[in-house]
């Protein structure tokens, strides 16, 4: 069996990185509005309003998480996996979410397929302590397929100006604090895909692995993890540096998105119990350096704090019944690891 990858899966993460790169170059040339605070490339927008507050926003989507939804009939839980891509993102900046609005596009209006995605929108909004105020669907014959459908959505917060976190005041020694994820998320997905599919495992969704109490597709299908409240409560309960949110791009490649330019971070990949799911994924043939580049493995929100600040952080957490890991600190460029 042939060792497989994002980019053999048809993906390219350095593809991606090169075009943030270009619509930075092509912001340099427009006009500057000097209520915009920071530039893109972060988790989340942020723009001045006056009284010394900014709006956060930001906007995503659920991937090719989408076909194994409809292989498995499982579609309920892609509403929370929206609402979460964004409502996540949005509060690593402090944010507080305000409203989300969803776009579904397809090419036939099916209300067995979108109202339960819109039911899981409506409970994940309702658990992240923010409104769904509207959102579109459009039907589009001719672009989709009959069964061929999309999702997108955006979410809107606050945050006073002064009480933005966007990882200045990071220092070497910080520690790496995560919290579990419930899975896989929603990102990797066209690798997981072929790990599960014909170019690799060849697996029976339905199976139930032995020891595992559920089947392969509602492991895979698992919604992502609302971290919201647990933000919130770190906010108010202790000085936070920095956080992030472990999307596409794996453990590194986003909690350096909010270090210091002067600074590095050296992740203990044993610190945590990596899932069972991931364990059957790399199983097809996918070298470990990959699945750390591609997948959360376990850990979907990592705190940066000072360790002086753990025990705040950990009463905080544990209070909402989080499981906060040390998994890690922040060190200074070319230290060893």
């Amino acid at each position: 069996m042939g060792k497989l990858s994002y980019e053999k899966s048809g993906v390219s993460i350095s593809g991606g990185d090169a075009w943030v790169e270009t619509i930075k170059g092509l912001l340099a040339k427009a006009p500057k509005d000097g209520n915009c605070v920071g530039g893109v490339g972060g988790f989340a927008g942020l723009y001045r309003i006056g009284g010394g507050q900014c709006i956060a926003a930001c906007c995503d989507g659920v991937g090719t998480k989408l076909e194994l939804a409809k292989a498995t009939g499982l579609y309920r839980g892609l509403g929370q996996d929206l609402v979460a891509m964004n409502v996540n993102d949005l509060v690593t900046v402090g944010a507080r979410p305000l409203f989300f609005l969803d776009y579904a596009a397809c090419g036939r209006l099916d209300e067995k397929i979108l109202t339960p995605i819109v039911e899981g929108v409506i409970d994940a909004c309702g658990e992240s302590l923010c409104a769904l105020l509207g959102g579109e669907t459009a039907e589009m014959p001719g672009v989709y397929g009959a069964d061929g459908f999309d999702l997108a959505g955006f979410s809107v917060g606050i945050v006073d100006e002064d009480k933005i976190i966007d990882g200045r005041d990071i220092q070497e020694g910080d520690l790496l604090v995560g919290l579990p994820s419930s899975g896989v998320h929603s990102n990797g997905y066209s690798l997981v895909r072929s790990a599960l599919g014909a170019e690799g495992l060849n697996i029976d969704l339905e199976m139930t692995p032995e020891g595992w109490n559920e089947s392969v597709a509602e492991a895979v299908m698992r919604p992502t993890k609302l971290y919201v409240k647990a933000a919130l409560a770190a906010i108010a309960g202790c000085e936070l540096r920095g956080m992030a949110h472990i999307t596409g791009g794996g453990m590194y490649g986003n909690i350096i998105r909010v270090i210091p330019k002067h600074l590095d971070i050296n992740v203990d990949f044993g610190s945590w119990k990596r899932p069972a799911i991931f364990d059957l994924i790399q199983s097809a043939g996918i070298e470990e350096e990959e699945m750390r580049r591609v997948f959360n493995l376990g850990i979907g929100f990592v705190f940066i704090i000072s360790p002086k600040e753990l025990k705040k952080l950990e009463n905080a957490l544990e209070a909402l019944g989080e499981k906060p890991v040390v998994i890690g600190e922040v060190i200074k460029c070319g230290s060893p690891e």
